[in-house]
This record gives structure tokens, sequence and C-alpha cells, in this order.
């Protein structure tokens, strides 16, 4: 592994192993990838805590040759921010360095710049609504339709999408993968959804002080939590009850999980 590579795995460290949940997708896609070995996948699944299993990927990767950094930002998939705070470090690709990266997209931004932008004759700029409309129900339950118009202008979220998830998905506990988009996703009322999952005032706060400045691994932190704590109860349909109950759409989630399932037909189809 080049010197600044393992400069910057060794400066970000701590924020890393506070943000990643490896054994989901990182550690399999690394032994994937001939980064790791069995027993250095086995040493790593030994830890006790996420963090622990973090960091002991960290204390591995800078030994792992000349490939390991890249695959490393390969495996970060879920975890674009990670991925993103490690390549303004590094700027890999860019021989000339952060210079040189940064003169390139400027000259890039400046071709932008004179590229005028056409509409089909007779089209009309879209204008996002600004207002909202919840029709309440239960998630996964027959009833009137939940329809929700986003800020941003979204299209109509319909309860009858959600009500045809399986129970094989609306009873199991969601995956670290899923947790981990969904901490990504969730704005300001993720205090409310954890609350009302069963959370405490002073889980909460630990929530927030072991993860300062970083707002999904709070959430996330919180999530898994639960998750923990209560066991195969923790299930989609609680989670997504909670949702609701904190004003956050469904779809949220349910956009989570459809894409989960659609990636699982495409690779039975493959096979």
């Amino acid at each position: 592994m080049e010197p600044e590579h393992k400069a910057a795995l060794r400066a970000h460290r701590s924020y890393l192993s506070g943000e990643l949940l490896v054994s989901d997708t990182i550690v399999p896609f690394l032994y994937q990838e001939d980064v790791l070995t069995d027993s250095q996948v086995e040493l790593i699944e030994s830890q006790p805590t996420n963090r622990q299993k973090s960091l002991k990927l960290l204390d591995i990767l800078p030994n792992r040759g000349p490939r390991a950094f890249s695959a490393f930002l390969r495996s970060l998939e879920d975890y674009s921010w990670v991925r993103d705070l490690l390549q303004q470090q590094t700027w890999t690709g860019f021989p000339g360095g952060r210079s040189s990266r940064t003169k390139f997209l400027d000259d890039v931004g400046q071709m932008l710049v004179h590229i005028p932008i056409r509409r089909p004759s007779g089209a009309t700029p879209h204008r996002p609504s600004h207002t909202q409309n919840h029709s309440r129900t239960k998630p996964g339950c027959p009833g009137p339709p939940l329809t929700s118009v986003s800020p941003e202008g979204a299209d109509l979220f319909d309860c009858r999408d959600v009500c045809r998830l399986p129970d094989s998905v609306l009873l199991r506990v969601p995956s670290d993968q899923e947790l981990s988009r969904l901490a990504s996703r969730l704005g300001s009322e993720w205090e409310l959804v954890l609350m009302d999952l069963g959370l405490s005032t002073e889980a909460l706060f630990r929530c927030r002080s072991d993860h300062p400045f970083s707002t999904h691994g709070a959430v996330l932190a919180g999530l898994v939590q639960w998750r923990r704590s209560e066991g195969r109860e923790a299930t989609v349909q609680r989670l997504m009850q909670s949702l609701e109950a904190a004003d956050v759409h469904v779809s949220a989630l349910t956009e989570i999980l459809e894409s989960r399932r659609r990636s699982g037909t495409s690779l039975v189809k493959s096979k």
C-alpha cells in the first residue's frame, strides 16, 4: 500500500471504526478480491463489537499489498460519504495530486457553463410541490392509500406498495446494510424514531456523544442497539411503525427493501 494511503487510513482511523459495519459487505468483498485470507476473515469476525472488527480490519489492510486500498474503496459502495472522504485526501488517479485534480475539475466546469440546456418542445420546467398530505395507515396492512408529496417533488407513494411486501420481508430482522442505508436517509426526526423503538434518553445521549461529528454514525449506533436488544422482535414491520410515528415516510425504508429484493432476484436469474 502506498504511504499516502496508509496515512489516510491512520488519520481517519477513529472515524472509520465508528462509521463502518464491516461484516455485512466490506469483509466479504475484500475476501472475494483476495485482499483478505481465510484466517484474517476469521480474526476480524472473532472481535466482539463492530468497532473492534473495523479496527482489526484497519490493522490488516496496510500490509495487504498495492491493491488493498483501491479494493477497500470499491467495498464502500454503501458508505459513499466515507469513500468520498478518503478520495478527497488521497486524490487517487491524478498523478499531479490535489492541484492537478482541482485544475481538471475547474476546466470541466468551465466547459459545462457554456453547454446550453435544451428542453423538448412545449415542455415546462418541473416545479416541486411544498405541501405534504399524509393519510395514516399501519404499514403492511389494508386501508386507505398513504400518499405523500415531498418538498423535492417526489411522486405520490401509495400504501398499497407497502402491502405488496410479503410477510417474509415484514417479519424479518433488517440487516446491517439496510440499517446503514436507512440511517443515511433519516433527517432531524431520527431521535423520535429511536425513542419510539424504545431507546432511552440516556441511550440517545450515548449515541450522540460516541459520534459527535457524524449524525449517520449516531443513528446507525441507535438502530443497531435496538436490533440487539429486541432480537427477533426487531422486525422490518416494527421499524416501519416507528417511522410513521415520527412522521417519516415509510418509503425511506421500502425503497431500500425493494432494491434488495430486485438485486436478489437478478442474482437468482443469473444463476
